[in-house]
């Protein structure tokens, strides 16, 4: 089962359905202890750090857990975004499962980023199969993550400047975009996620 984690914030259904679409068992959760019983994690998101960080706090320890258990995680935009240390866009520390930092869009770009956008693989990983460089995706954001770790850096985007576009650790990944609304490649990579939690 693919555990959503419902924190008040973001297209929980939309997400949902995409994940049914591809085969899997989805479902939407509030309570912690039925996270820890998932075979996969997903925090998706629309919104702002702070609020985003706040309405996680009741959930931090059974997140961080979960991930120390190596259960595969993905963070989807604002979701990709608290996995790191911290946001020009707040003042609350982020869950700091990657580290580096989350900071705002160039100032010679239109902000937020909105639409389609190409990506530039920077490192094969198994949620990047089917996915060739050159593919479009749609995003969201007026901010994005700098990890500190290069390696971590599997996608970016040209926008104003390289920008992260997936960065991955260990089981855990996040997207700045959003694959649910990133038609057929986006269900890819929702797909490649469900294997990932069967192997």
């Amino acid at each position: 089962m693919i555990a959503i984690l419902d924190y008040g914030m973001g297209n929980l259904y939309s997400i949902k359905n995409a994940f049914e679409k591809v085969g899997a068992e989805a479902r939407i959760v509030t309570d912690g202890k039925v996270m820890r019983e998932a075979d996969g994690i997903v925090i998706p998101g629309v919104g702002a750090f702070d609020s985003a960080m706040k309405k996680i706090a009741p959930l931090r320890d059974d997140i961080i857990d979960t991930v120390r258990s190596g259960t595969p995680f993905m963070g989807i935009c604002i979701g990709m975004q608290v996995l790191f240390e911290k946001s020009e866009e707040g003042n609350s520390e982020g869950l700091g499962i990657i580290r580096g930092n989350v900071v705002e869009l160039p100032e010679n770009v239109l902000v937020p980023q909105i639409g389609w956008n190409e990506l530039e693989i920077k490192k094969h990983i198994s949620l990047l199969n089917g996915i060739n460089d050159g593919d479009f995706f749609y995003f969201v954001h007026s901010y994005y993550c700098v990890p500190k770790d290069e390696p971590a850096v599997c996608a970016t985007v040209e926008y104003g400047k390289q920008v992260t576009a997936i960065a991955a650790s260990d089981n855990v990944c996040g997207l700045q975009f959003h694959p649910e609304k990133s038609g057929p490649k986006g269900l890819t990579i929702l797909e490649n996620f469900v294997g990932s939690v069967k192997c």
